[in-house]
């Protein structure tokens, strides 16, 4: 009963807020695009005679760290469009070429400090979502999905890919951006004629500031900003043509492994070879239609390593396999409800996903050749994996409601022998006003586990059910932000499609930041300080979290940032409540325009979970990027990390993490990665259910367990789905008296092309 009160009061809430959110002021500015007179080339000039037609905008604002101020530099934002582009050119002129901060990259490594310009196109002009596209002097390409919907203010996605074209050059009074964004990587309202889209334009001048220039003055005492972008118009005849995409992949992989290590020899695998087909068709300009058979979701760049040691929760990995990726933001939520990685190894997927007027849709179906389960509860997560076929499958639709809100349902379902779980909810994201957000989620479980599973992992083993409450009020101002939570999960709650590691938990919480602008040229520019506190209790009242933390925020010149936290709080594990507190500091610079550095770190009062026991913690992160002329990239980064306990140092882990990349062009590229781990453990401290004195069979951790993990990678991209691919992995294993040593190896080649027909 108590679920449903929460329910019904959540449906109550968007009622009014939406009513509240009815009426809104429209774009104040409409610009109406010219169509070509003439063909264009891309090559980065805008020699051709038709850029003379073209809407001329400047952007004359500077939006950071100046507050809509005159912009330092004239930046020249030229449009037009033919039936299946629209091109854009910036002239950004710049009276110190030679400080200009530009080097070659890969597509989508391109940071924000480094000179670039970029657009946003909200093409159904629902101030929502909108496609972001950015390019650097020398070409180098970037695109996102610009969204406002998740209801924590404009977030981008940069997972999302697709084919359009840049090109740079550099010039004596500064630098030149052509772009061509096919009408075909775009979706938009079918039929009609001058259609209206939204419209921002940007500059990125990073000096010793990162100067943010803009074609709009941008309110900082409203928190959407796609609202307050341009209007354009003037879009007709826009031809798509068959609008059909066949990606077909073919990837070659042998993997060797050392069967018996660390003595045994290094056995050979054979090679094996498999190819696959991703289909997209834009049924309609508004409506996209995915399906791959055999669906090459291999990604070729390795996840950044995290430190598994001293952990209770699963660690969170991002996704980044190709068909997943697209129109992801349309099944965002609040609570993450769809996380792909739990998809493994599928041998088939569709996806539909579209938006017609203010409905918007989203369909996701695969086959999984594994079932991988995670178990979570409030003390802990656990993970499972099931040698069966299981069919995956999520519903999304969402509904604009007045002019920036939303209102979602959302079904996903899990289908196994002797296994399913089924989820279903409801959600909004209320703008109740310029400063206020109000973001909601319900949820319904049902989940029944096969009996083996059941039984290992105490689960209950008939099907059984659960439910989350969570709600979100926010509001944010230029110099005031505070913001109220609380959330329901309940401890039946499974959401086998998603990644919810934590269950059995009321939670609530509240946060308030004050904000002080100082000088663009000082030594204060921005300047925050504030307190957060949260409270969690499982659902028999016990408390099992709670902490109050003091912050501080610095930015200054020369890129810097500083910011320092005092946390206390109590953690209940294992039929103890620890009071703990901690400090933590981190620090950032970039002091030349090729490198930047950064330190952060912690200590205090941490839970040693394998022995239930007090301890004091420490970590430490050093950081270093740079660049050497145009075409060498490196990141360096280490973590150490250590916990004592009454006695000693109980550990000690270090895990240091290189990243080096060569850039032949905005094409080629050769990258290594080198990852390495060294815990060392003193056994003689572990007191709790193992120790050494165990009698067997008891699972004693290594006293000293060290990895390397390499990859080599030569990559040649003509867009993200035509490229080649050749690359080498390999990993060692070391214990406390064995270096060192190769347990496996791969070699791989992987080449995939787009077909247009």
């Amino acid at each position: 009963m108590r679920t449903w009160g929460l329910v019904i009061g959540f449906a109550g809430l968007l009622s009014l807020a939406a009513a509240a959110r009815a009426q809104e002021t429209a774009h104040t500015e409409i610009l109406r695009v010219p169509r070509a007179a003439s063909p264009i080339a891309v090559d980065g000039i805008l020699d051709e005679g038709a850029w003379e037609s073209a809407l001329r905008l400047t952007l004359p604002y500077e939006i950071y760290p100046g507050d809509n101020t005159p912009a330092p530099v004239r930046t020249e934002c030229l449009l037009l469009y033919d039936e299946r582009n629209l091109y854009v050119g910036f002239r950004a002129s710049d009276p110190k070429p030679e400080e200009i901060r530009t080097y070659l990259a890969d597509r989508d490594m391109l940071p924000n400090d480094e000179d670039q310009v970029s657009i946003v196109l909200d093409t159904f002009n629902d101030r929502r979502r909108g496609y972001a596209f950015a390019a650097g002097p020398l070409g180098v390409q970037w695109d996102a999905i610009a969204s406002e919907v998740g209801g924590t203010g404009l977030s981008f996605d940069s997972s999302w890919d697709a084919i359009w074209s840049a090109k740079g050059s550099i010039v004596d009074d500064g630098y030149v951006v052509e772009m061509a964004v096919p009408f075909t990587s775009l979706r938009f309202p079918r039929g009609g004629s001058d259609l209206v889209w939204g419209f921002h334009a940007m500059r990125f001048q990073p000096r010793s500031v990162i100067r943010q220039l803009s074609l709009r003055p941008i309110d900082r005492n409203n928190n959407c900003f796609l609202c307050q972008a341009a209007s354009l118009t003037g879009f007709s005849d826009l031809r798509t043509g068959l609008n059909l995409e066949l990606d077909p992949t073919v990837t070659a992989r042998r993997e060797d492994e050392r069967e018996a290590f660390p003595d045994g020899p290094m056995t050979n695998g054979p090679v094996r070879r498999e190819g696959g087909l991703t289909a997209r068709w834009a049924v309609t300009p508004d409506l996209t239609l995915s399906t791959a058979i055999n669906p090459d979701f291999s990604q070729v760049e390795a996840d950044v390593a995290q430190l598994k040691i001293n952990t209770r929760f699963a660690l969170y990995y991002p996704e980044k396999r190709p068909l997943f990726l697209e129109g992801a933001d349309f099944f965002q939520t609040r609570l993450n409800t769809i996380y792909t990685r739990t998809v493994a190894n599928p041998s088939w997927g569709a996806k539909l996903v579209g938006k017609t007027g203010r409905n918007a849709l989203g369909v996701v179906v695969a086959e999984d050749d594994v079932t991988n389960l995670l178990l979570p509860a409030n003390q802990g997560s656990r993970s499972a994996s099931l040698d069966r076929n299981v069919t995956d499958a999520a519903l999304r639709y969402r509904r604009d409601l007045g002019a920036s809100s939303t209102i979602g349902f959302l079904y996903t379902g899990r289908e196994g022998p002797d296994y399913a779980n089924r989820v279903a909810g409801a959600d909004g994201v209320i703008r109740l006003s310029e400063l206020d957000t109000l973001n909601a989620q319900v949820l319904g479980s049902r989940t029944e586990y096969p009996v083996a599973i059941a039984a290992q992992y105490d689960q209950p083993e008939r099907p059984f059910r659960g439910a989350a409450v969570t709600l979100d009020y926010r509001h944010e101002s230029e110099t005031w932000n505070w913001s109220v939570s609380g959330s329901d999960l309940g401890p039946h709650l499974r959401v086998d499609t998603g990644f919810i590691p934590r269950v059995d938990t009321r939670s609530g919480g509240a946060s308030v930041e004050r904000v002080v602008w100082g000088s663009p040229e000082g030594r204060l520019i921005r300047m925050s300080f504030g307190a957060t506190g949260n409270r969690t209790e499982n659902h028999d009242g016990l408390l099992t979290d709670d902490f109050e933390d003091v912050f501080f925020r610095w930015d200054g010149p020369l890129q810097s940032s500083v910011s320092v936290d005092v946390f206390r709080g109590r953690e209940f594990f294992n039929g103890v409540t620890y009071d703990q507190t901690r400090e933590s500091a981190s620090w950032s610079m970039t002091p030349a325009g090729g490198l930047s550095l950064s330190l952060s770190g912690d200590a205090g009062d941490e839970v040693d979970y394998d022995n239930s026991r007090p301890g004091r913690g420490a970590r430490i992160i050093p950081g270093v990027s740079f660049k050497i002329g145009r075409h060498l990239r490196a990141n360096l980064d280490d973590t150490y990390e250590t916990l004592s306990v009454d006695g000693g140092r109980l550990f000690r882990a270090n895990l240091a993490q290189a990243r080096l990349a060569w850039q032949f062009n905005v094409r080629a590229m050769a990258r290594a990665i080198v990852q390495y781990t060294d815990i060392r453990r003193r056994l003689s401290l572990y007191t709790g259910v193992c120790s050494p004195s165990s009698p067997p069979p008891c699972d004693l951790p290594q006293e000293v367990e060290k990895t390397l993990f390499t990859q080599l990678l030569l990559s040649y991209k003509v867009n993200p789905q035509t490229a080649i691919y050749l690359g080498y992995s390999d990993d060692r294993l070391g214990e406390q008296d064995v270096p060192l040593q190769q347990s496996d190896r791969t070699v791989f080649f992987k080449v995939g092309y787009a077909w247009l027909p």
